[in-house]
């Protein structure tokens, strides 16, 4: 019984991407490990940008520094 957990920022990922992300997933562990897609979990959080951070900023730092820029 695989369980994956997808993690992504709240940016407008919408519900045809979410969808296309559990259908490969679940093809790929079917392809990989041979497990059945009926006993394979998929589960996508998404989290704020102030609630992720790389290099010691937040992603909402992040992409305002990145937007300057531009």
């Amino acid at each position: 019984m695989p369980y994956v957990n997808i993690k992504v920022t709240e940016e407008g990922v919408t519900a045809a991407q979410k969808r296309l992300l559990i259908e490969g997933v679940t093809e790929l562990l079917e392809r990989v490990l041979n497990k059945p897609p009926s006993t394979t979990y998929v589960v996508i959080d998404e989290v704020s940008t102030d609630n992720w951070g790389v290099g010691g900023e937040t992603t909402t730092q992040l992409r305002a520094r990145q937007k300057l820029k531009t």
